[in-house]
């Protein structure tokens, strides 16, 4: 029998305008667009697969990202994106589940839903774009709104100090991934969402970012000395090409898996720490629970759902 000649067909391969959706209606030097061709070039260096790829977002600037994805998405309520995005994870394990939020959207409506996302630890990668200030509704006071800084709620300068995300976070219950980076650093900026999209678990990355109409000079302090930058380096962190190694001259070595020193290090205000602060691998996540069922028929989860509602029938 001769060897059949059937051509072989090859795999598709997604390239970037697989991901591509639209023009970008974020201001000429917002931080938002560094994140979108950060994770656009993920997705095409991961080849995920469009159609079983979700963005979920919530309210503000960098909840539109959704619409800039040529994926599957959720543009939600103010603070609501994780609820949605672990509902989809819940039912959809096999998706890759993206979600993007603010400072305001995240830390402020969305902070019962911040608390309980990390301790539910759902396969998701998590990107917090951070400037500062709600950018969306012109300029109200954020939860991370540096104390005097000017705003449309506190024109006489924010009266409270802000809150730290990062130390705010690693107090959480099941905490399995936590990093920050900077949107000035875009090397760095992609390899920080890369390993939070490849861990196993919820991946939080928080991005110091600019509002170019807002907050255009809120973090000019770490970008115009590079020293003021601390690049958190181990095996076990984000890795760093390198060639941009070398544009970091502050450094430390820091274990993720020691969560004392990452609190340490998350409460420093000389410095701002970027790299990866805790990893825990091993945190138990809860989509590898609610998966109960799946393969169920449609027949036999009526069944169920009759043989439940049956108990409350009156005789």
């Amino acid at each position: 029998m001769s060897e059949s000649t059937t051509p072989v067909k090859a795999p598709h391969l997604f390239t970037l305008s697989d991901y591509q959706s639209g023009i970008a209606r974020w201001c000429p030097g917002c931080g938002d667009h560094g994140v979108l061709a950060a994770i656009q070039r993920i997705c095409t260096e991961e080849q995920l697969p469009p159609h079983k790829t979700v963005f979920v977002s919530g309210i503000g600037c960098s909840s539109r990202f959704p619409h800039y994805m040529k994926t599957y998405g959720f543009h939600g309520l103010h603070g609501r994106a994780m609820p949605v995005a672990c509902g989809v994870k819940a039912r959809r394990p096999e998706l890759q589940v993206f979600v993007s939020s603010g400072d305001g959207d995240f830390f402020s409506i969305g902070a019962g839903h911040w608390i309980h996302g990390v301790r539910y630890n759902m396969d998701m990668t998590l990107t917090i774009f951070d400037n500062g200030i709600y950018g969306l509704t012109k300029a109200q006071t954020s939860p991370t709104s540096p104390l005097g800084l000017k705003t449309k709620t506190h024109p006489h300068g924010a009266i409270l100090p802000p809150m730290n995300p990062i130390q705010a976070t690693l107090g959480m219950t099941n905490l399995s991934f936590l990093a920050q980076t900077v949107d000035w650093k875009p090397q760095h900026l992609k390899a920080t969402l890369q390993a939070a999209y490849k861990h196993k678990g919820l991946g939080i990355v928080r991005v110091m970012q600019r509002c170019t109409a807002y907050t255009a000079d809120l973090h000019d302090e770490w970008r115009r000395n590079p020293e003021k930058v601390l690049l958190m380096k181990h095996d076990k962190g984000v890795p760093v090409d390198p060639k941009i190694d070398k544009a970091f001259k502050n450094q430390v070595e820091h274990d993720p898996t020691d969560i004392n020193k990452a609190r340490e290090l998350g409460d420093r205000t000389d410095v701002l720490p970027i790299g990866l602060f805790y990893v825990n691998p091993d945190a138990p996540r809860y989509d590898q629970m609610t998966n109960a069922g799946l393969e169920m028929s449609n027949e036999d989860k009526a069944k169920g759902l009759n043989a439940a509602l049956d108990k409350f029938a009156v005789r």
